[in-house]
């Protein structure tokens, strides 16, 4: 049976990998990935709008992995609209990159919930296997906050480097053309980032409960009995 402080610790863990797999399954339902601010270049042009008068043609942009929403601006007032990426906005965009997003974001719950229960098993038993025991924390803990990693990396590649978010802008415009004038990540991407962090500080646990503690040592003290001790 493991000690009272290896138990505690790898119930620490498990708790904190649990915690991450609701990070990533929060993340990935929720349609607020990025945000950002649009300008109707078409409508702006029209008028030959100066910078006051811009304010007419700002709207906003939201998007997550599935779904999101926008607000045009093109003279006439806000008008909303809401979209799905799935099936058909996704022939826009870079198809295989964002297929890998959530891809590699349903491995990482995988693995997540593998060293949940895991974690668990040592918080119960000293396994007799070696990849069932902290080794194997450490293995899963790190394949999944590495994909969690790699999701992250590439959802930043599809924005800065594929024009994630001026395609969906322009997603069905046919007559007005939009710009991006503000990209923000929103706390869906920097849920990701923190369930990422979480299985960094498992591996920090699983290597703190390896180090074994010199246990104190109490000296007992020897009693001398005397022929005056006895006489009492």
């Amino acid at each position: 049976m493991p000690g009272c402080f290896k138990k505690t610790l790898f119930a620490l863990a498990s708790l904190i990998s649990f915690v991450s797999f609701i990070l990533i399954v929060v993340a990935m339902g929720t349609p607020k990935w990025m945000t950002g601010k649009i300008l109707c270049k078409t409508g702006a042009d029209l008028v030959n709008a100066t910078d006051p008068e811009l304010v007419k043609f700002i709207g906003d942009i939201y998007y997550g992995l599935f779904q999101g929403g926008k607000i045009r601006q093109c003279g006439l007032g806000g008008r909303r609209s809401k979209f799905t990426i799935f099936p058909h906005m996704v022939k826009k965009l870079n198809t295989g990159l964002h297929v890998m997003i959530i891809m590699f974001l349903c491995v990482a719950i995988f693995f997540s919930l593998v060293s949940f229960g895991f974690c668990i098993l040592n918080a119960i038993k000293v396994p007799y296997r070696a990849i069932k025991g902290p080794a194997g924390v450490c293995l899963w803990n790190f394949l999944a906050g590495g994909f969690v990693a790699l999701a992250v990396t590439s959802f930043m590649a599809a924005v800065k480097h594929h024009h994630l978010t001026e395609r969906i802008a322009n997603f069905r415009e046919n007559v007005f053309q939009f710009v991006i004038l503000e990209e923000r990540f929103e706390d869906c991407f920097w849920i990701c980032v923190a369930s990422a962090t979480t299985h960094a500080v498992n591996l920090l646990l699983i290597a703190i409960s390896g180090i074994n503690f010199p246990k104190i040592k109490t000296k007992t003290e020897e009693v001398n009995v005397t022929a005056e001790d006895i006489m009492y």
